[in-house]
């Protein structure tokens, strides 16, 4: 694993997926939406490929090349019901096959690890587009990594656990949840598994 595309690289977690993927000497190609939202210091650093998710083409452009491929997108806190984040995924996959790159890890959230009575009302429609990206996912074909986090917290990295199927804890790291979505594209025994992550207590 050389190259990679993030995609969703420009929001909380994305930019630490960025940060670490290039700590690590990954070369990173980032698909933005406006450069207000890139990272001064991204610039010079990153190779930016300016366009939407939702677009097919953009997506082509972003991947191709790479070995791999992260993927964060959000909804920056807005609940509303939405399908541009499967209408996303859609495209990424559809992508990713024309262009035969095979991995690929994808975050959604634990709530997908719960019955649906266990998850606030407020979040039901959220988790309603979740669902359909983690279908989506499930039927690729390709070697991915769902990547299910708790609550995403702004603090120091610590130890974590990563099980299969499973809601593991309350809260992950930030820095610890982009550290997984990285160094999980190159490792197997994660392929094809939803990946649930939380701190070590």
């Amino acid at each position: 694993m050389q190259r990679i595309a993030v995609i969703g690289g420009t929001g909380m977690t994305g930019q630490c997926v960025v940060e670490y993927a290039l700590e690590k000497g990954l070369q990173v190609r980032l698909l933005y939406r406006t450069e207000a939202t890139v990272p001064e210091h991204f610039k010079s650093k990153v190779q930016l490929v300016q366009g939407d998710v939702t677009n097919l083409e953009d997506c082509k452009r972003v991947i191709e090349g790479v070995d791999g491929v992260c993927v964060i997108l959000g909804t920056r806190n807005k609940l509303e019901a939405t399908t541009e984040l499967s209408r996303g995924t859609e495209n990424i996959i559809q992508a990713m096959k024309a262009a035969t790159i095979s991995k690929f890890s994808i975050v959604m959230s634990s709530f997908l690890l719960r019955s649906l009575n266990e998850v606030p009302p407020v979040f039901h429609r959220l988790n309603e587009e979740h669902k359909r990206m983690l279908d989506l996912t499930k039927a690729s074909g390709l070697d991915f990594i769902a990547v299910l986090p708790p609550h995403i917290a702004d603090e120091p990295a610590t130890a974590y656990v990563i099980k299969h199927d499973v809601a593991p804890g309350p809260m992950i790291s930030k820095y610890d949840l982009a550290k997984f979505i990285v160094d999980s594209l190159s490792q197997p025994e994660h392929y094809g598994k939803v990946c649930g992550i939380a701190k070590t207590k």
